[in-house]
């Protein structure tokens, strides 16, 4: 094929997209890797960001984000906490509250990886003990991060009296060792990024008067680690403030809809075919609820970036039914590349991503830490 017809085509084409079975994640290498390039930018200090992993669940993008300079992590499972720690990343925040058996997980964890320092959150009194209790039995001492409760309403404690209470509290426990607080603002999702900026630094004064009030007790400065994508840019203008987003890495049509000001480029499809015609003008996909996130209705879940006149009228557990429109050219066999409303869920359904360089399949990346549980 000769470069004039090569550079025409569109990004998402593959070569040898004939050896590819569907359906099929696959993530393109080239912009992975700008990606991560664009993130070091749009910051002061690379030693600010503290990526999440749970959109990528992988071993190798998080050693391309420490070819990049990165060395911080937040993760939401064990599992990614131990895909970290087999890459040797060096400081690891696991942003859940152990309790029950997961707490004994961590602790394991933290044994069977002594070369990544291992934190937590805790957002109550009673787990923090437990986690203090039996890091004390096992001869260690845990960072912990107060969890925060800015408006998401999901986890966390009230900023304020009841958090600082609440670290004065841990202070006093042996075996964890409080040593910051966490903000996560997921619940600011304002397209306007104007008005989105506005709410989120309204929401931030609720973090800094807990840390002033934490500094005038007599504590350390504590660390802050704050915020997603969404909020990204405007916590990366706070100097003191460690950043967390983690769709940055593949990005989606959702935050590409939410975040135009943000120059990350879309760097994972899901490819599917046209399997039947089973009536006028409808054609059927083998993209079915196994294959791509459902969590939002039918119409938001999937845009196919070489078929954008689709109306999706069904989905079953295999299956992804549409109409066409009239004198349509579609025929069984084609592949058409769709771009996830919602890529973190949508990884987490295949164990295996392939990696496209140059246009070609090159390699597969294992989706390690989908599962609950690796070793530990």
């Amino acid at each position: 094929m000769n470069s004039k017809n090569e550079s025409e085509k569109e990004w998402y084409f593959i070569n040898n997209i004939d050896t590819v079975d569907s359906p099929a994640l696959v993530i393109y290498w080239e912009r992975v890797v700008e990606n991560i390039r664009l993130l070091t930018t749009m910051i002061d200090d690379v030693k600010r960001l503290r990526p999440h992993v749970k959109t990528h669940k992988s071993k190798e993008a998080a050693l391309l984000m420490m070819e990049a300079g990165i060395s911080k992590f937040k993760c939401a499972t064990i599992a990614e906490a131990e895909m970290l720690a087999m890459v040797n990343a060096p400081d690891v925040l696991l942003a859940y509250q152990p309790v029950g058996p997961k707490l004994k997980r961590f602790i394991a964890l933290i044994k069977n990886y002594p070369a990544t320092t291992f934190s937590c959150l805790v957002d109550d009194y009673e787990a923090a003990k437990s986690v203090a209790k039996d890091a004390v039995e096992n001869n260690l001492e845990i960072a912990v991060y107060i969890d925060l409760n800015v408006g998401m309403n999901r986890t966390g404690i009230a900023a304020g009296n009841d958090a600082v209470e609440l670290y004065k509290g841990c202070v006093n426990l042996k075996g964890i060792k409080p040593v910051g607080l966490h903000a996560y603002d997921g619940h600011i999702r304002i397209k306007d990024f104007e008005q989105r900026s506005e709410k989120c630094n309204e929401v931030f004064k609720l973090v800094e008067s807990t840390r002033n009030e934490l500094i005038n007790h007599g504590f350390p400065k504590p660390v802050i680690i704050a915020g997603g994508s969404p909020t990204f840019p405007v916590h990366a203008k706070r100097r003191d403030v460690e950043c967390s987003p983690g769709t940055f890495i593949y990005w989606d049509a959702g935050y590409q809809r939410i975040c135009p000001e943000q120059p990350f480029l879309t760097a994972a499809l899901v490819i599917s075919r046209i399997i039947s015609f089973p009536g006028k003008n409808i054609i059927c996909l083998d993209l079915g609820h196994k294959s791509i996130a459902a969590e939002n209705e039918l119409a938001n879940r999937v845009t196919f970036l070489n078929a954008a006149n689709l109306k999706f009228v069904g989905q079953s557990e295999e299956h992804l039914v549409a109409e066409v429109p009239e004198g349509h050219s579609y025929k069984t066999g084609d592949v058409l590349y769709g771009l996830p409303v919602h890529i973190c869920p949508t990884v987490a359904l295949y164990e295996r991503a392939l990696i496209v360089k140059n246009r070609e399949v090159a390699e597969e990346w294992k989706t390690i830490a989908r599962d609950r549980k690796i070793n530990v």
